[in-house]
Order: structure tokens, then sequence, then C-alpha cells
């Protein structure tokens, strides 16, 4: 990441000739300094050359004060290129931090170094608070001086309480959730309301045995890898596109809780970078998976 301010572009579209030189073109025509860039052609049916079925995905970081205007210039000035392209795009300000509100039931482990890397600013990230179905973190949460939405959520009262949740994430005005095991299904209609911004550490190498207990499930296989998954949240139980993975290796010496103990170690690793990826515009879905430019 540079020091500096930058602004970065990311989008998709159809691919075809010449995208790279109009759209750097565009940069350059105005003074931009680009910093960094990246591409990719996804050919999703396997065709040799452009056409329909293969999508361009871009990201590029420009120098800020190499342009002579601001963000809301730069999208009114590149949308009519953008909108020839067929493209769909964003762009962000480094200088803006992204404000991430944290879920957590009574796993503390990915709460702890979230909460650790957002103090050294290693995530350089602002958290206006974290809500949990239960107050066992209160004090610890608000001791980072973060407040703490305790939401309990019973058979009698899940509407009313993911509802809760959905006012708290907008009245914060928050651009990202996390769920930092977080150990409950989110109803479809939340899914569906902020699609690409929750995130979740799943405890196992999906697509390998999802749902609960993962652990558990690998032992009585008898695998020899066991991993963690950082992925976007849909209506599909853990079956939203993968942002990140790690495994570790195993053998039959290692009981269910020597198995949970190193999982803990992958699903912070595995949250934090899937985390960090998402907030620097790194990934961009692709139907049910993902282009990640490291």
């Amino acid at each position: 990441m540079h020091s500096k301010r930058y602004y970065t572009l990311s989008g998709s579209c159809p691919d075809q000739v010449g995208i790279i030189a109009r759209v750097a073109g565009f940069i350059a025509q105005h003074g931009g300094w680009i910093l960094e860039s990246s591409y990719h052609a996804d050919d999703g049916d396997g065709c040799d050359g452009p056409g329909s079925d293969v999508r361009y995905f871009m990201r590029m970081e420009v120098k800020a004060d190499s342009l002579p205007f601001h963000l809301a210039e730069f999208r009114e000035r590149f949308r009519p290129l953008a909108d020839e392209l067929s493209m769909t795009w964003k762009i962000s300000d480094s200088a803006v931090k992204r404000r991430v509100v944290i879920l957590v039931s009574k796993q503390e482990h990915c709460l702890y170094d979230l909460l650790s890397r957002w103090q050294s600013k290693e995530l350089d990230i602002e958290i206006p608070c974290v809500i949990s179905n239960h107050d066992t973190f209160k004090a610890f949460v608000e001791w980072h001086g973060i407040p703490f939405h305790h939401v309990p959520i019973t058979p009698d009262n899940k509407a009313a309480a993911y509802a809760e949740i959905r006012r708290i994430y907008d009245d914060v005005r928050g651009d990202s959730m996390v769920l930092a095991r977080y150990m409950r299904i989110l109803p479809p209609d939340l899914c569906a309301a902020y699609p690409g911004q929750i995130i979740n550490i799943h405890h196992s190498f999906l697509p390998s045995f999802v749902g609960a207990r993962p652990y558990h499930q690998a032992y009585q296989r008898g695998v020899k890898l066991i991993g963690a998954t950082c992925h976007y949240v849909t209506e599909d139980l853990d079956q939203g596109p993968i942002i990140e993975q790690d495994v570790i290796r195993i053998d039959h010496s290692d009981s269910i809780d020597d198995m949970v103990r190193y999982g803990k170690d992958i699903e912070k690793a595995v949250l934090a970078r899937g985390l960090r990826y998402h907030l620097e515009d790194r990934v961009l879905v692709n139907a049910n998976k993902t282009v990640i430019f490291r």
C-alpha cells in the first residue's frame, strides 16, 4: 500500500480490444499517475478469444494529487466511457476509512485479532460498533472505546432481532459487516440487502464440511488437512464467493481439541487477509467466484 493518498478504480466488463488503452488513456489525458494496475480476462466457457462469454476485470491505483479534480467529478467524467464499455465499476479514496461493523458470538479469537490489528493501525479502519447475541465481550469491547450492542436472538424474536441488527448497521453507516465467528445464520433478506458487504470466516476449507461443527466432521472423516475460508455471505449457507483460504496439515494423533486450536490460528489469519483484500477493493466478484488482485 502506498503512503500517499490514491484513488482505486476497479470494475469489470465484457472483454473487447482496447479496454486498457481507453481507461489508461482517460487517466493520462487528465494527467493521472497510475501507481499500480492489474488485469484479468476470465473465460467462463473455455472459449479461445474475446466474446460475450469472456469478462474482463481491472483494478488501478491512481495518485490522487495527480488529477485536477476530486472523486465526484472523476465519476461524472468517467461515466460515459464506462457506459460505452458496459462496465460495472467503482472508485474509492484511500483517505476515507471504511466503517467495519463486527458481529461475534462466544468465540473470542477473531474479535481479539481484529481489534488488535485495528488498534495498531495494521487495519486502518473505523469500527463504529460490535454487535453480539451474547454480552460476553461487552466490557472488553467498551474498554477499547467501541460501542457494544447486545442483540439476543431466540426462536421467538428472530425477525425483530435481525431487524435491529440491520437498523444498527444502517444507523452507524456501515460499509462492511464482518461475522467474526458469529454463530447464527443470517436471514435471506438481510443477506440480500447488503450484497458484497457481509464477510464470514468459516472454520473449514470450503466446500468441505459446511454448516456446524466442521472440525468434528473433519475428525470423523480422518482428513489430513484442515483449513479456514473467508467468503462473502449470500442467501445460501456457506456457499458465497470465496475470498481467501488456508490449510494446515494434521495427522492421526491430533484430537478434536488439537484441531480446534490449530484452526483458530488459521481463522484469524485468513479473516484478516480476506478483509484487507476486500477493503482495498482487490476482490471482484465473478458469478459465484472471485478475482483477487493481490
